[in-house]
């Protein structure tokens, strides 16, 4: 299971020219599932979005998580993320989860991310979405937990 993470001042999602969650200050996050991915890696993958300390602390350093700042996550499903780019000039998706389990474990994170307290929004699986954010920073990390790691 990936997450695609974003430090970001703002983060909006929208289908069909109407906005369906927006944040201010927080992560957004890019949500990818793999073949293999299980239940176990949705709650590995939301608690280590939530504790990931990408936000400066007085000294400037990154030491402090979402919940720390009191922030907000921008959940967003994005299966691209499990192409296969190794070879050729056009992407394969075997990697990528058949869509009801991404969708199931996509539901997981989201709902990790809701029972912790944290403010959150959520993009719509399987939609066409216009996603904009202000990257704050930037910064940007890749994290990956599940079978594909």
């Amino acid at each position: 299971m990936i997450g695609l993470l974003q430090r970001v001042s703002h983060g909006r999602v929208a289908v069909d020219g109407e906005i369906i969650a927006e944040i201010g200050r927080g992560l957004l996050v890019l949500v990818g599932v793999e073949r293999g991915d299980r239940p176990p890696d949705a709650a590995r993958l939301a608690e280590r979005l939530l504790g990931f300390r990408v936000f400066p602390d007085e000294a400037a350093r990154m030491n402090l998580a979402v919940r720390d700042v009191g922030g907000s996550v921008l959940v967003i499903p994005q299966f691209t993320l499990a192409a296969d780019t190794s070879s050729g000039s056009r992407p394969g998706f075997s990697r990528a989860a058949e869509p009801g389990i991404g969708e199931t474990l996509f539901n997981q994170v989201v709902a990790a991310i809701k029972a912790s307290g944290v403010p959150y929004g959520v993009g719509r699986f399987g939609a066409n979405m216009q996603v904009t954010l202000t990257n704050d920073g930037p910064v940007t990390f890749w994290l990956q937990v599940g079978a594909s790691r």
